[in-house]
């Protein structure tokens, strides 16, 4: 059984006791998080897909650990113009763990 959740406007593939990595969630490490956006929910020969979400359907997590990821660098440049910018940039995520899929 999976199910197609949208969390901060990304959709992911949630199976249980599957971990997932989204974007920063402002909860703290160990607190439940209950996404009720699902999209579709999958029980082998059974689906459910929603117009634009399921019905009574939701997905419960707990929130792991909070990390940042790899830096990606920015380089801008002009040719014959004396112009060269670098700036890096890394996103913070955050782990969380399917506990159960509801619907």
């Amino acid at each position: 059984m999976y199910a197609l959740v949208e969390i901060l406007g990304r959709q992911y593939k949630a199976e249980e006791g599957a971990k997932l990595v989204v974007d920063k969630l402002s909860l703290e490490e160990g607190s439940s998080y209950e996404i009720e956006k699902v999209l579709a929910v999958v029980d082998g020969e059974n689906a459910r897909f929603g117009a634009p979400y399921v019905e009574g359907a939701k997905v419960t997590a707990t929130v792991g650990t909070e990390f940042r990821g790899e830096k990606v660098k920015v380089y801008k440049f002009r040719r014959r113009k004396g112009y060269r910018r670098t700036q890096g940039h890394r996103e913070t995520y955050t782990t969380i763990t399917i506990n159960k899929i509801e619907g």
